[in-house]
């Protein structure tokens, strides 16, 4: 048996008014995907930068590394990743001077992101997001 794939002429175009409410949707959701994975990159690049900077803090060394030394470690890591306005990164050492083994050493980022794909839409509704990334190692 054959059956005829035929619509009723009376709904014709209701296919093509469902996609065009649905579209929009669909389009917002799918860009607001990208741009969550985007700001989990950015969250990663954050912590990897804190990580790096506690690393270069902590290896022991004479003198010991100040902490102009590690902020410039973590802008430099920050600036070979993609990071232009890396000045508005802070890294702050809550118990700095550190200097003894064992002592924990804290590297902390702090990072304004800016929506990258849907900014209008998105910025206006929340406003750009702070991302924070925090390392702590021990003193060698």
């Amino acid at each position: 048996m054959h059956f005829p794939l035929r619509v009723p002429s009376r709904e014709r175009g209701a296919t093509i008014v469902e996609f065009g409410l649905l579209a929009p949707l669909l389009v917002t959701v799918l860009f607001g995907l990208v741009e969550f994975g985007l700001a989990m990159y950015t969250k990663g690049l954050l912590a990897n930068a804190a990580r790096e900077g506690a690393r270069f803090g902590v290896v022991l060394s004479t003198p010991r590394k100040s902490q102009a030394d590690i902020e410039a470690k973590v802008r430099e890591y920050l600036q070979k990743t993609g990071f232009t306005e890396t000045g508005t990164v802070p890294v702050s050492f809550p118990n700095w001077p550190a200097g003894t083994s064992g002592q924990p050493l804290t590297v902390r980022v702090e990072y304004s992101y800016s929506f990258q794909i849907l900014p209008r839409l998105v910025q206006d509704l929340v406003g750009p997001i702070n991302l924070t990334a925090e390392t702590v190692m021990l003193m060698e």
